[in-house]
């Protein structure tokens, strides 16, 4: 027994706007904390993004999965983990998310609930840093599902998010919803609507890339496995994870014979 489908959709809809509530409001409170300083203010909305991802994850994923995001969505159901009829309705309801999150984030410190971001991010470099960006979360989630480990999958989510905030040009958006989201606060988080086609067409991009990496480092990834992702959200009633049984025999298929 699956989780009710208009179940997911609130629980997507609602992690959704949490993420954008966390990751422009962090940011708003890092510009007035610390103003003028912009290693810090990336530092301060770094760290609270990937804290809060953490527990947002942990809150909404037995429910959908905590997807979030587009792209996990569309990659998850290529590999047969998610009803492509599920993966499009979850589509809306991010962006929806996304953008409440950003109208509520402007309404919390006290700014116009809607104000169209100015800051303009689309360069090469920064459209290069979101196709990397989008690839290394992908390939982050799906491993620790192949492996076995999906329950580290929100820590280790989190991590990823808040070491590429550092380590890419774009402060590692790797996500239409929010992308779209951030273009409704002119914030420190806050994109500009001129740059947000070319994020989410690298953001595409590097889901694509993924597809075919995961693909050759785990051949024998099976819709069991996907459907876990980003943590098992089948409900208590619902299928029980890949046995352990299941996982040991799947690995010795994707590892070469004899010692090592």
């Amino acid at each position: 027994m699956e989780q009710p489908l208009p179940r997911k959709l609130a629980a997507e809809y609602l992690g959704s706007l949490l993420l954008a509530a966390l990751v422009i409001g962090s940011g708003i409170a890092a510009q007035r904390l610390s103003p003028g300083d912009t290693g810090l203010q990336l530092t301060e909305n770094a760290a609270a993004t990937a804290a809060g991802l953490f527990t947002i994850i942990l809150m909404f994923g037995p429910v959908s999965g905590a997807h979030f995001n587009p792209v996990v969505s569309v990659v998850d159901a290529a590999f047969g983990g998610l009803p492509w009829r599920h993966a499009l309705a979850y589509l809306p309801a991010q962006v929806a998310g996304c953008i409440s999150g950003a109208v509520l984030a402007n309404l919390m410190f006290s700014t116009n609930a809607v104000s169209i971001s100015t800051t303009h991010r689309a360069t090469p470099a920064h459209g290069l840093a979101e196709v990397v960006a989008t690839a290394g979360l992908i390939l982050v989630i799906f491993s620790l599902a192949r492996s076995g480990r999906a329950e580290r999958a929100p820590a280790a989510v989190g991590a990823y998010i808040g070491a590429a905030y550092f380590f890419t040009s774009s402060a590692s958006f790797a996500n239409p919803a929010i992308t779209i989201g951030r273009m409704f606060s002119d914030t420190f988080a806050g994109i500009a609507p001129g740059s947000v086609l070319s994020f989410i067409g690298a953001q595409i991009i590097g889901g694509a890339l993924a597809i075919a990496i995961i693909k050759t480092l785990y051949p024998a990834i099976t819709s069991a496995e996907a459907a876990d992702i980003i943590v098992p959200h089948r409900g208590e009633a619902g299928r029980a994870p890949a046995s352990a049984a299941h996982r040991n025999a799947s690995l010795t298929a994707d590892s070469p014979q004899g010692p090592h």
